[in-house]
């Protein structure tokens, strides 16, 4: 049936696209992601200034990381069925101007609530994008090189993390926290370039082309499907699932409450001040980028499953090195060596996702094992600004190094590499 829906599409679609195509689709989704990536730096730094300005609690100022990550969970739930609806560019291009026009309009707020609530909004954007970019990359990058393009491109959001440090440094102090915000209106240009200038993936189109046939075919037993149901039904999709979900869940409730209360830890439990604290995390977040790579190239060698664990196991053994054994003299090079185990899961996680589902329901499954699971990390932020109203902020991220274990774990036992192949409809 697949070679027949090959003949079927136009010439044009059934060819691979050439390389200049998928070249330009890495770059622009690279800056789609840096952007991403600000956008979401951004409020870890302004919480400082939110709580002043507001007068809010420590969980109040916890309460804005958890609302946040439930506009994401809606959004990468809702993305990953219209991925595989409407196509993954199409979504990424909608996504992306929602979370531009509201982020800057965060600039503009003149009270708590209205922050809270129009930044969920624009997390329903923000929350997409993650799975949108690798899902559609995925399917133009071969699996010889899958990793290692996936991880290149996930360092474009690690890099708009040390964007949004090295802005946040400079802009706060001089400009204000509003400043941060209205700036986000500009990679809305993104939005638009990739619309005009790549074209839905082969493999997609064909997916899409098969079940159109399959519907208007009277011979065929195929009926149009809720495609969680098509997940459910089976039960090595079910199984892969459930999986994912756990592992998934673990490292993003991990790494919610690391991204956003990190920079507090080091400014208010170490004492550091706010522009050497924002040195230091520039040596975290450009460790990170050499991790991102290294675990790419290493993983397309050696496999996902083991670069993952030693990502996601490590991370959860260091932290509490970085925790008790600080000092002021060797906190700079624990931050470097926390800051390479930290940033090696996220560079491996995409591809092993992509890889763990067929074509038909890839973009369903993967965002929706990956934002079911972030349901329970919207309360890492609450979890960890509950421990800082009681003591130390530090407390509350051994908490986060539980989770990463969890993540780690999972994997390591029960998901193969390399299940389906992205470029092909299984």
């Amino acid at each position: 049936m697949t070679d027949q829906v090959a003949e079927a599409l136009p010439a044009e679609q059934a060819e691979v696209k050439p390389k200049k195509v998928w070249l330009t689709a890495f770059i622009l989704c690279f800056f789609i992601l840096l952007a991403d990536g600000i956008d979401i730096a951004f409020l870890a730094y302004s919480l400082t200034s939110l709580k002043a300005e507001f007068n809010l609690t420590t969980v109040q100022v916890g309460a804005i990381g958890s609302w946040s990550l439930v506009g994401g969970v809606i959004g990468g739930l809702v993305g990953g069925w219209a991925c595989d609806r409407f196509g993954r560019v199409k979504v990424i291009v909608f996504y992306m101007i929602l979370a531009s026009t509201l982020s800057c309009t965060l600039g503009f707020v003149d009270s708590y609530y209205q922050f809270i609530i129009i930044r969920s909004i624009a997390a329903i954007g923000l929350g997409s994008l993650y799975i949108a970019c690798n899902t559609l990359m995925s399917e133009y990058v071969p699996t010889k090189y899958r990793t290692t393009v996936l991880a290149t491109l996930m360092t474009g959001f690690t890099l708009g993390s040390l964007c949004a440090t090295l802005l946040a440094g400079w802009i706060i102090p001089e400009y204000g926290w509003r400043m941060l915000y209205w700036i986000t209106i500009l990679p809305i240009v993104l939005a638009f370039l990739l619309y005009f200038l790549v074209p839905e993936p082969d493999s997609w189109q064909r997916s899409r082309e098969l079940k159109r046939q399959q519907t208007l075919n009277p011979s065929s037993q195929v009926k149009k499907q809720n495609p969680y149901m098509v997940i459910l039904r089976d039960k090595n999709h079910r199984w892969m699932f459930m999986l994912w979900i756990l592992s998934a869940g673990a490292l993003q409730f991990g790494y919610a409450g690391l991204s956003n209360w990190l920079p507090a830890y080091l400014e208010s439990d170490l004492g550091i001040k706010f522009k050497e604290m924002t040195t230091y995390m520039v040596g975290t977040f450009l460790i990170m980028i050499f991790a991102k790579v290294v675990a790419g190239v290493l993983a397309d060698r050696f496999g996902r499953r083991a670069l993952f664990a030693f990502g996601t196991i490590g991370t959860a053994l260091f932290l509490p090195i970085v925790i008790y054994f600080n000092t002021p003299t060797n906190i700079l090079w624990l931050m470097l060596i926390f800051g390479f185990l930290y940033g090696m899961p996220f560079a491996i996680n995409a591809t092993y996702m992509t890889e763990s589902f067929p074509t038909s329901i890839r973009g369903t499954a993967v965002s929706g094992a990956f934002n079911i699971g972030r349901i329970g990390a919207v309360f890492a932020p609450l979890t960890i600004g509950y421990f800082a109203h009681g003591g130390s902020i530090g407390t509350g991220l051994l908490v986060m190094a539980v989770a990463y274990f969890v993540c780690g774990v999972i994997p390591a036992l029960l998901i193969k590499d390399r299940l389906y192949d992205p470029q092909k409809v299984d």
